[in-house]
């Protein structure tokens, strides 16, 4: 047998995995902007949880932060060269 060298590939170029960790970034960005508003009294209504900030901004910060993990996942950098 000889002693062949196997040259470890990766899944994803580095550019992918850039790609990703700002995707990543933009989801856990998403959720901290959906945290909050409660109330520590359960009797009282606190009208923040119905913010423009948890309803519209945090749900559309969640998912364009899984556009970009989708798109660093498809993105072949060596169909691009």
């Amino acid at each position: 047998m000889k002693n062949e060298e196997h040259k470890q590939d990766f899944l994803f170029e580095k550019i992918n995995y850039k790609i990703l960790l700002i995707g990543i970034g933009v989801i856990a960005l998403g959720f901290i902007l959906m945290s909050g508003g409660g109330s520590d009294d359960p009797n009282v209504f606190n009208e923040s949880v119905f913010d423009f900030r948890r309803i519209r901004l945090a749900p559309t910060t969640v998912l364009i932060g899984f556009g970009i993990t989708i798109f660093a996942i498809l993105k072949n950098p060596k169909k691009d060269q």
